[in-house]
């Protein structure tokens, strides 16, 4: 004979929902971590050996931790490789949205300006409908942008829409902290505009960097100002603990869905 499982008393459902949560908390922990330490493996793998080269001013002199570098370069470079390994489930679902979405590539291919005025292609994950410059040409994204489909609205939120760029960094497109890359349209009038631009492409352009934690997403000559000073002041100032300040910021958006 079956026996059919008994109701919960109040107090047993209390404990229950109280488990319950306490998982939650529990996941969402484990889950930031490892967002941490895949960002925090792929900024360093990436990023140190352009700050390891990056000529400084003249009287300055770098101090080495330990004097040792090729087993700690050794050992990200696995870390970032299994990182990558992490992100790909996530790189999948958010493809598989794009597509379900709307008709069109998953990935937005486009020419940006790279270190020293180089082209390069860029790779994202597509946020907008597919003739979204048709009429337009090239032109910045506004607030609440009716090109911008709802799953790209998401994307964007969370960043995840710049996953792709990963492969950018992994063939030395790109770093993962620096300057935000730019189409050349917008760089060939702003460069007008705005004295020391070209400044900003003495380093490698990065898939987040201090302007883009530290500054909205800019869609005006006037935004391109304020954020060429958060460029300038990072190039300046370059150092890992710069470099980590970046990563949290980064984290806490990606975490929190406070992108653009």
């Amino acid at each position: 004979m079956t026996r059919l499982p008994r109701r919960l008393g109040h107090g047993e459902e209390a404990t229950l929902v109280e488990h319950l949560e306490e998982l939650r908390t529990r996941l969402f922990v484990i889950l930031g971590a490892l967002a941490l330490g895949t960002v925090v493996a792929f900024a360093f793998h990436t990023h140190i050996l352009d700050w390891l080269n990056h000529p400084l001013p003249p009287g300055r002199r770098r101090v080495y931790a330990f004097g040792v570098a090729e087993p700690f370069t050794v050992s990200l470079t696995v870390s970032v490789y299994a990182g990558l390994l992490l992100s790909l489930p996530v790189m999948i679902i958010a493809a598989v949205a794009v597509k379900v979405e709307s008709s069109g590539p998953i990935l937005y291919r486009q020419p940006r300006l790279g270190q020293n005025g180089c082209v390069f292609i860029l790779n994202k994950f597509r946020s907008m409908r597919q003739d979204a410059e048709k009429d337009t040409g090239p032109v910045w994204t506004t607030q609440r942008d009716p090109r911008i489909t709802r799953v790209g609205a998401v994307l964007r939120r969370t960043r995840l829409d710049e996953l792709p760029q990963l492969f950018n960094v992994l063939v030395g497109h790109m770093s993962f902290i620096g300057p935000r890359p730019e189409r050349p349209e917008f760089v060939s009038e702003l460069q007008k505009q705005i004295p020391y631009y070209m400044e900003r492409l003495a380093v490698k352009p990065g898939i987040t960097g201090w302007a883009q934690v530290r500054y909205r997403y800019g869609s005006t000559v006037e935004d391109a100002v304020e954020k060429l000073q958060y460029d300038l002041y990072y190039i300046k100032n370059l150092s890992l603990f710069l470099d980590l300040l970046i990563v949290l910021n980064t984290v806490q958006v990606v975490l929190f869905a406070r992108g653009r």
